[in-house]
């Protein structure tokens, strides 16, 4: 049995059809988060806002990376930021992401 499988999940029913219709975005959304630094950043996010220089301290990269990689989720509508004075604050804006990460660290991060 998967080990990341859990024992009393209820099967879910799948519409090839609407799976088709969707495949593209879905792709789309996978590709964005398919990147460990990607990954981290709204990993950071789920616990509220953070800055460039927060989230590039916590990576221990370089702003300019962490601006590159926040720059892709905005483009995708998976971050939003807003401005504070020279600050820009940077917070999960698609709840299809915050769904997948939740999903994510229940399989692969959480105890068990």
């Amino acid at each position: 049995m998967d080990s990341h499988a859990s024992d009393d999940a209820a099967p879910v029913a799948i519409d090839p059809e609407a799976m088709r219709a969707a495949a593209d975005e879905a792709s789309e959304f996978l590709k964005s988060l398919g990147n460990r630094h990607r990954l981290l950043i709204l990993c950071q996010l789920v616990q509220g806002e953070k800055s460039v220089g927060q989230l590039a301290e916590f990576l221990q990269v370089r702003d300019s990376t962490v601006s590159q990689h926040l720059s892709l989720l905005r483009r995708e509508r998976i971050v939003a930021g807003r401005r504070d004075g020279q600050t820009i604050w940077y917070r999960i804006e698609s709840d299809a992401a915050r769904q997948m990460m939740d999903v994510l660290y229940g399989n692969f991060c959480a105890a068990g």
